[in-house]
C-alpha cells in the first residue's frame, strides 16, 4: 500500500484539504449559530464534523482503493444557516440531525429509498438547493453596507483568486480574513491568556428534542440536500472517472458516522463532488489505481484542522458576524449560480421549479413547518400536474 503513495497525490491531497475547509468552515459556523448553538456548541460541533470526514476520507479510500473522499454536507449547513432557531433551541436541531443520519443509513439498508431520491426531477433539486442558499449568498452584499472596510478586502482578495483559478478563490478570500482580523478588528478577547490554552472545545453532549415539526421542517430537508446536492453528485464524480462504487454501504458508512457526531452538534458527513474531482484527475497521479492516496491525505489533514476548532471558532466569534457570513456566502456563489442553471434548464418547465425556489427561500412557515418542505412539495406537484398535461395534449 505505501508503494502507492506519491508526491503528486500528497500535494492534491492536502490542496483539496484546504480548499475544502477554507470554501466552508464559516458555512457551518454559520449554520449551527442560526439554529441556536451557542460558541462552545458550535466549536464542538466543528470539531466533530472535522473529525468525522477525515476518519471517513482515510478509512474509505483505504477500503475502496478510490478517492472516495469525504465531506460535510455544506449545503446542510447552507439549510441550517437560513432556519430560525426551533422552540426547543439547538437541542431540537440536534435531533434533527439524529433522525438525518439514519435516514441516510435507511437509504443505504433499503435500495428503493435511494431510487426515490434519484428520481427527484433535477430542476426542483437544484431550486431547492438555490432556495436554501440564497440567504447565505445575499450576505456579502449586506455586509459590505454594514463594514464596507472590512469586507472589501475580502471580497478582492476573493475577485482576485477568481479570476486567477477557480479554486484559489476561497483560500485567497480567508488568507485576506485573517488580515482584517489582525489589523481591523479587536481580537483582545480572543487572545486573552488562556484563552487559547486549549485548542479543542469543551466535548459535551447535547440531549436531543424531537419534534414532528423538526422532522419535516428541518431533518428531511437536510436528507433531502444532503443526498442530492452533495453524495449523488459525488458518486457521479467518481464514476465518470471510472471508479466502481458501491453506493449502498457507502451510503451506510457515511451515514454511521453521522449518526455519531449528531450528539455532539456535528452537521451530516456525505461524498465529496468537489474535493472528489480534484482527486480523481491525473493531478492526483497518471495511475488511476494510486490516486487513492491523495483522499487519504486529505482525511489526514482534516483531522488534524479538527484539532483547531476551538481557536478557529473563538476568532471567528470575535470578528462581526457580518463578516463571517460574508465569507461564507462567497463560498456559496458559485453552487448558487450552478443551482440556478440545472434548476431552469427545462424550457418546459419552469413554474415548479420557480415555485420551490420562491418558497425555499422565503423563510416562511405555515403549521410549524419551514418553506423548505413546502417548496419541495409544491415545486414536485406542480412539476407532475404539467408533465401528465403533456403527455394528455401528445396523446393522439
Amino acid at each position: 500500500m505505501l508503494r502507492d503513495l506519491s508526491i503528486s497525490a500528497v500535494y492534491m491531497g492536502l490542496l483539496a484539504a484546504f480548499v475544502g475547509y477554507s470554501a466552508s468552515f464559516a458555512i457551518v459556523l454559520a449554520g449551527l449559530t442560526s439554529v441556536g448553538a451557542s460558541e462552545q456548541q458550535a466549536a464542538t460541533g466543528l470539531f466533530f464534523a472535522s473529525l468525522a470526514m477525515g476518519a471517513c476520507s482515510i478509512i474509505l479510500p483505504l477500503l475502496t482503493r478510490a478517492p472516495s473522499a469525504v465531506a460535510w454536507s455544506t449545503p446542510g449547513a447552507a439549510l441550517l444557516a437560513s432556519t430560525a432557531v426551533l422552540p426547543g433551541g439547538f437541542a431540537e436541531a440536534v435531533g434533527a440531525f439524529i433522525i438525518c443520519a439514519v435516514m441516510i443509513i435507511m437509504t443505504g439498508l433499503i435500495p428503493p429509498l435511494g431510487r426515490v431520491v434519484a428520481n427527484i426531477p433535477r430542476p426542483i433539486a437544484n431550486a431547492l438547493l438555490a432556495g436554501v442558499i440564497l440567504k447565505l449568498c445575499l450576505a456579502p452584499a449586506l455586509a459590505l453596507g454594514a463594514v464596507p472596510l472590512l469586507v472589501l478586502p475580502v471580497l478582492v482578495a476573493w475577485l482576485a483568486g477568481l479570476s486567477w483559478n477557480k479554486l484559489a478563490a476561497m483560500p485567497l478570500a480567508v488568507v485576506a480574513l485573517i488580515l482584517v482580523l489582525i489589523f481591523g478588528v479587536d481580537l483582545s478577547g480572543a487572545l486573552q491568556p488562556g484563552s487559547t490554552a486549549h485548542l479543542l472545545p469543551a466535548i459535551e453532549v447535547v440531549p436531543p428534542v424531537f419534534s414532528l415539526s423538526a422532522v419535516v421542517s428541518l431533518a428531511l430537508p437536510l436528507y433531502l440536500v444532503t443526498m442530492a446536492g452533495q453524495n449523488i453528485p459525488g458518486f457521479a464524480v467518481l464514476e465518470l472517472n471510472d471508479y466502481e462504487t458501491k453506493r449502498q454501504p457507502l451510503l451506510r458508512q457515511t451515514g454511521y458516522a453521522s449518526l455519531l457526531i449528531s450528539p455532539f452538534g456535528g452537521v451530516p458527513v456525505n461524498m465529496s463532488a468537489i474535493t472528489a474531482a480534484m482527486m480523481s484527475g491525473e493531478d492526483a497521479h497518471p495511475n488511476p489505481q494510486r490516486r487513492y492516496w491523495a483522499a487519504i491525505v486529505s482525511g489526514i489533514s482534516y483531522v488534524v484542522l479538527a484539532f483547531a476548532a476551538g481557536s478557529i471558532t473563538r476568532f471567528a466569534s470575535a470578528a462581526p458576524p457580518e463578516l463571517i457570513t460574508a465569507l461564507a456566502g462567497l463560498a456559496l456563489i458559485p453552487a448558487l449560480v450552478a443551482a440556478f442553471k440545472g434548476a431552469f434548464a427545462n424550457a418546459k418547465q419552469l413554474e415548479a421549479p420557480a415555485l420551490t425556489f420562491l418558497l425555499s427561500a422565503s423563510g416562511m412557515t405555515l403549521f410549524g413547518v419551514s418553506g423548505a418542505f413546502w417548496g419541495l412539495a409544491v415545486g414536485a406537484i406542480v412539476w407532475g400536474v404539467k408533465a401528465v398535461t403533456a403527455n394528455r395534449d401528445k396523446a393522439p
